[in-house]
């Protein structure tokens, strides 16, 4: 356990209990090893608390190690005083118990695994390789190596995807370490090949290496292995011959991994897919594993959950996704999550499990980076079963609409970290996105320049014609410039966006837009019903909508279009709007304290613009609440100090009595 206390120092811990998952189960308090209980499931059940986020609900943990009608509960306090017994110590209770739930408080001590995740969470190209090699040091087996336990399908499906994830993290230590040059003896490439035999990149880099050391023999015996391993396994050789050939032939100095890669999958057969794509990143969603008691064959809620997830990410139009069918086959050969994420050349993974108890539904979900392993979003959903298929499509939902925004917020994250000279398309429309949601002047204004870039670089790109016509519908809608160029200029984009893809729901969403900047309501409502209708999950379609109808249309139908807009996508950069259309229904309803409730809410939004403190101003003077309307009113006037009522009513377009009460609203607060 040497590494594991050098990892300790490093991190400046000086702990006495070390707990080793990466292997059999191993616990030392004081640098002594402890005799473990002889009880499998004990060692099961300490193993899942170690690993698991959160507390954990007594129910689960006697669900998924018990699955007989004696006392489970009973079992569960008998195991508890067992694990107690190893890692507590006089004044320092480390398994604590709360309500109904079960943790372990390991903050004092030393694990190897939760080394491992927080590494995993991290961006481990960062990391120097004398951390990296005492990470990938700390792998001495599986995780929980020897603690499988007969009927226990829920355990045992936990185990294995536990498995798979440490199985990909210790792969990407290995090939980074590989990377940084300093592996040389210590026979890291060895056993990332033998971690992970279909993994091109790890061909591709010792076929470099074979060649650029003129061991042209060795690199022709490893080819002709390797194919026969491939071909074994129904997988498409010919990658292999061609990053051989491109390795042998390259001329001058050393040339990158990546190129020789690039060559390699240049020439994969239909066989097995491979990524080309312009302008969209790619995603494989993975097969949920039932965990279920009654689990053992294929369809059920789990596949019809994958089935729905791949189908209605692939209706937003903004990613590439992977078939079914690929993604099926895979699963069916055992190969997890990240192996085939990186084996289907894609950039991201969705998998998760689904486990039905009793009447509740029990649904994982997590999506990763597939070359880091990294995890960029998790969650538990636990849904009462009542109508199995109605739960399914409420799960659905949320994980479509959150795994579209997490990749946007992702890309335009890195995007904002690139050269702007040295963008792509995709890019240079995600560098406009990090732009246009700052929701100011000067950002409209850079947001339109990277817009504009996209659609040059790729005039087949119809969401950067939509992002397009969006900064001009903010001059319009801001009173940025003057309105009517950039109404005009707002319709003309959304109309090439719709020209270029019709089916994209972003291109009816930005018509819509447009058209109610001209006041042609119907024909909006219209439109954005079309981008709702080509996706359900399109959470900005239903704001849009809920934004229309909030002053012109059914007020009641605007807050049910805003609450689920809300629902699709929770931490949505337009979430400020989201809320201040229901504002503004509610005021149009006469309900005025609720209004200015969420009027509050929706101007508390740190990139809320001048017109969301408007409604929080004018709901709050409505419901009476003056100071608070004075406040805001201020914040609007420190950064516009002319704006007032014909403002904020020349951006809406509101009908004549309504527009008389929002005028009563800012008579009673002073905004002329």
């Amino acid at each position: 356990m040497a590494v594991e206390s050098d990892i300790s120092r490093e991190s400046g811990a000086a702990s006495v209990l070390q707990l080793r998952l990466l292997g059999p189960l191993a616990i030392r308090r004081n640098g002594s090893l402890l005799a473990l209980p002889a009880s499998r499931k004990v060692l099961a059940l300490l193993g899942y608390l170690v690993l698991a986020p959160q507390p954990v609900a007594r129910t689960k943990l006697c669900e998924l190690l018990w699955d007989g009608p004696n006392d489970p509960r009973g079992e569960l306090r008998w195991c508890l005083s067992k694990i107690r017994h190893l890692v507590d110590e006089p004044g320092r209770s480390r398994v604590v118990t709360q309500s109904d739930t079960v943790r372990l408080d390991l903050s004092d001590c030393s694990v190897d695994a939760r080394d491992i995740v927080r590494a995993s969470q991290s961006d481990i190209a960062a990391l120097s390789p004398a951390r990296l090699r005492a990470l990938a040091d700390l792998f001495e087996g599986d995780i929980l190596d020897g603690l499988e336990i007969e009927r226990c399908p829920a355990y045992g499906n936990w185990l294995v995807a536990q498995r798979r994830r440490f199985h990909h993290s210790h792969i990407a230590l290995l090939e980074r370490l590989v990377a940084s040059g300093e592996d040389h003896g210590a026979g890291c490439l060895d056993r990332w090949l033998e971690l992970a035999p279909f993994d091109l990149n790890a061909h591709g880099v010792l076929f470099e290496r074979l060649a650029r050391n003129g061991q042209i023999r060795d690199g022709d015996e490893h080819l002709a292995a390797a194919m026969r391993l491939f071909e074994a396994d129904g997988f498409d050789s010919s990658p292999l011959r061609k990053a051989w050939h491109a390795a042998r032939t390259r001329d001058g100095d050393r040339a990158p991994t990546r190129a020789v890669l690039a060559a390699a999958n240049a020439i994969a057969d239909e066989s097995e897919p491979v990524i080309v794509a312009a302008h969209r990143a790619s995603i494989a969603v993975m097969p949920f594993i039932d965990q279920s008691v009654t689990a053992g064959e294929n369809g059920g809620a789990a596949a019809a959950l994958a089935h729905d997830v791949i189908t209605r990410l692939a209706k937003l139009r903004s990613l590439f996704v992977i078939a079914q069918g690929s993604v099926f086959r895979l699963h069916d050969r055992h190969i997890g999550p990240q192996q085939a994420g990186r084996m289907l050349k894609v950039e991201y993974v969705v998998s998760g499990s689904v486990r039905h108890h009793g009447s509740r539904l029990t649904v994982t979900v997590e999506l990763s980076e597939s070359h880091s392993g990294r995890i960029l979003w998790a969650e538990i959903f636990n849904r009462a079963l009542d109508e199995t298929f109605i739960v399914l499509d409420e799960i659905g939902n949320r994980i479509v609409a959150s795994v579209a925004s997490e990749i946007e917020t992702t890309e335009r994250n890195r995007a904002i970290l690139k050269p702007p000279s040295s963008l792509n398309a995709w890019e240079a429309h995600h560098r406009g996105l990090w732009h246009m949601y700052r929701f100011n002047k000067a950002d409209n204004e850079q947001a339109g320049h990277f817009f504009e870039k996209a659609v040059k670089l790729d005039p087949t790109f119809a969401r950067a014609y939509a992002g397009l016509s969006f900064t001009h519908f903010q001059n319009a809608f801001q009173g940025w410039t003057a309105r009517a160029p950039q109404i005009d200029r707002a319709f003309e984009a959304a109309g090439q966006s719709l020209m270029v893809d019709d089916r994209d729901p972003a291109a009816h969403w930005a018509m819509g837009r447009a058209l109610w900047l001209r006041g042609r309501h119907d024909q909006a409502v219209t439109e954005l019903e079309q981008a709702i209708d080509l996706s359900p999950n399109f959470a900005q379609g239903h704001y849009a909508l809920a934004f229309i109808h909030s002053q012109a249309g059914d007020a009641e139908a605007a807050i049910v279009s805003s609450d689920h807009s809300r629902q699709l996508s929770p931490f949505d950069p337009m979430l400020f709007g989201m809320l201040g259309a229901r504002a503004m229904a509610l005021v149009r309803l006469g309900l005025f304290d609720e209004a200015a409730d969420w009027a509050v809410k929706a101007a508390a939004r740190p990139n809320a613009h001048a017109q969301i403190l408007a409604i929080a101003a004018l709901a709050l003077g409505l419901a009476g609440r003056r100071d608070k309307a004075q406040a805001h009113l201020e914040a609007i006037r420190t950064e516009l100090p002319q704006y007032g009522v014909d403002d904020f009513l020349t951006a809406m377009h509101f009908n004549t009595d309504d527009e008389t009460l929002f005028r009563d609203g800012a008579r009673l607060i002073g905004m002329t």
